[in-house]
């Protein structure tokens, strides 16, 4: 219960970035408007100086330049991560040598971190011990957000918070971006060792010489398209099969995925994101996905009349049709949300702008969920 009550208030915090962050024009509206509420969703309450302290001194011993960082957290009376803060509409990275000169001066903090409410770099030091690493280890858009990441989030709450753990997770996410990379490049441009190792392991039977390997390197490239493609079929249809060396969020996660019955029926990277984001919205309420040629639609039941929303990926300005007639209350939570229409549907650019009209697709759902709905209309 304790885990969704935080993916709750993450989801939610999503929102409200999304929702004021444009009003956020100075560094101090910055930080009581969305720094400081996600600090109190991570567990260090901004009124609490002994979880949150503001204008910390963060000089080297024996020097007196009255350097201080933005906010200093605490946890058991030691500070253990710093933040600084820049408004809405500044670029972090012009500001990160700043934030090292706070961290490189105090040995106990092992998280840094530098945000501008929308964005947030996670820095520690990885590579020369108590000098701050000059690229994050983990980065967090609230504009666009990664519901993968709550996990990751999770470590940085108050009655989480292990600095080791940090580094572990830092080494780990810096290991996946470089196995991730080398991986992709191995599987985008297939080389010859690449051709060699799948041969070898595939016991072909025949003295792999370049000159083989060269005439086989397209067959192994058709291969690697096959086995990617099964992967993805795979894990949307959510068969148990053998485990796989690398996942497909490991080769490419934005790749377009083909029905293998139907070549016309493409389910793209950000319809996937919508259903994940619907999903946050709606929890576990027996969602499910099903393409078409001209839409997608999110269905109660995997029954096809029960579609909570249609989303279509393919024009020009995506948008979102639903099964309801929408209020007043819903006019008002979409001009709220800053979203517009054309005609009965809602102009959804950016999958993420869904969780703008939670309660929109709430009532979508319930209206799903009430047979009579259904009974009438088969009455008619």
């Amino acid at each position: 219960m304790a885990e969704d009550l935080f993916k709750d208030k993450i989801i939610a915090h999503s929102q409200h970035v999304l929702r004021v962050g444009q009003h956020c024009n100075t560094e101090e509206t910055t930080k009581q408007a969305l720094i400081l509420p996600f600090l109190d969703v991570l567990g260090f309450n901004s009124y609490d100086p002994t979880k949150v302290k503001a204008e910390y001194s963060a000089d080297f011993v024996g020097a007196k330049c009255g350097e201080r960082v933005d906010y200093a957290l605490f946890c058991h009376n030691d500070p253990v991560m710093f933040i600084e803060a820049k408004s809405w509409n500044e670029n972090l990275t012009n500001h990160s040598p700043q934030l090292s000169r706070y961290f490189n001066a105090t040995p106990e903090v092992a998280v840094a971190a530098i945000t501008n409410g929308r964005e947030w770099r996670f820095f520690t030091d990885l590579k020369d011990k108590n000098i701050m690493d000059d690229t994050p280890f983990l980065r967090i858009s609230f504009e666009s957000f990664d519901i993968t990441k709550i996990d990751h989030l999770r470590q940085f709450c108050y009655d989480k918070f292990q600095p080791e753990a940090l580094r572990t997770l830092a080494e780990e996410s810096i290991y996946l971006t470089s196995f991730t990379r080398t991986i992709s490049s191995s599987l985008k441009d297939v080389d010859l060792e690449f051709v060699r190792y799948v041969a070898g392991r595939s016991n072909v039977g025949r003295q792999l010489n370049q000159r083989f390997l060269e005439s086989i390197t397209p067959i192994v490239k058709q291969a690697v398209e096959k086995a990617v493609s099964a992967m993805v079929v795979s894990g949307l249809s959510g068969k148990n099969e053998e485990p796989e060396p690398v996942s497909n969020e490991e080769i490419d996660e934005t790749a377009p995925i083909v029905d293998p019955e139907n070549s016309k029926i493409v389910t793209t990277y950000t319809e996937r994101l919508l259903f994940d984001y619907v999903s946050l919205i709606l929890g576990d309420n027996e969602l499910s996905m099903k393409d078409t040629e001209s839409y997608l639609s999110i269905l109660y039941k995997e029954k096809t009349n029960r579609w909570i929303l249609r989303y279509f990926d393919n024009k020009q300005r995506p948008c979102i049709c639903v099964p309801i007639e929408l209020s007043e209350q819903h006019h008002s939570e979409i001009k709220r949300a800053g979203l517009e229409m054309n005609g009965s549907n809602i102009i959804i650019d950016r999958p993420e702008n869904i969780l703008r009209i939670s309660g929109l697709i709430q009532d979508c759902l319930e209206y799903c969920q009430n047979d009579d709905n259904f009974r009438l209309k088969k009455n008619k």
